[in-house]
């Protein structure tokens, strides 16, 4: 069951100290598109979401997307950030993490991955041995297989972390280390 749990859970980028990452060590992070920078289907930028991304930008930290999606919509969003990105990831399979960390030079205990889906991003990204950070979906607009199998066995995974607490930030674990 580890392998569902996010090291951090917020209900958006805002909430994720830049400051943080860098003290536990993050020198990456990789991104969701879909419902994590963007909302599904679209390419309407939140304001708030720019300011923080440019932050993350400003701090030096080296940054990637990884989707599921098409490579038209991935190197789309990929130009308006300016950043690299993988597209049809196949995730949550392992090859798609490792290869965006490939793309930005960096190893698994140096990066972050930040999804709104735990199926797909977390059980993925920590499968990879990254730091996980879940953010509530930006949209409720999403893909229909997303919407009718991930999020309802996700709502059971999302009761565990608010009961366990799970949501407080933790820091880095040394199991959590490859």
């Amino acid at each position: 069951m580890k392998i569902l749990y996010p090291d951090m859970y917020v209900s958006s980028l805002k909430e994720i100290d830049i400051q943080f990452l860098k003290d536990i060590g993050i020198k990456a992070v990789i991104f969701d598109l879909d419902n994590t920078l963007l909302p599904w289907n679209s390419n309407n930028l939140q304001s708030d979401i720019i300011d923080w991304f440019y932050k993350l930008k400003e701090a030096e930290f080296k940054i990637c997307i990884l989707s599921n999606n098409k490579r038209n919509r991935v190197i789309n969003s990929c130009d308006i950030f300016k950043v690299p990105g993988v597209y049809k990831a196949g995730k949550p399979r392992r090859k798609a993490f490792l290869k965006a960390m490939r793309l930005l030079g960096t190893l698994p205990q140096e990066t972050a991955m930040i999804g709104d889906q735990v199926f797909t991003d977390i059980i993925g990204a920590n499968r990879a041995g990254m730091y996980t950070i879940l953010v509530k979906p930006i949209s409720k607009r999403e893909f229909i297989g997303t919407r009718i199998v991930n999020r309802k066995l996700e709502k059971f995974v999302l009761w565990r972390i608010k009961r366990k607490r799970v949501s407080i930030v933790k820091s880095r674990s040394p199991d959590r280390q490859m």
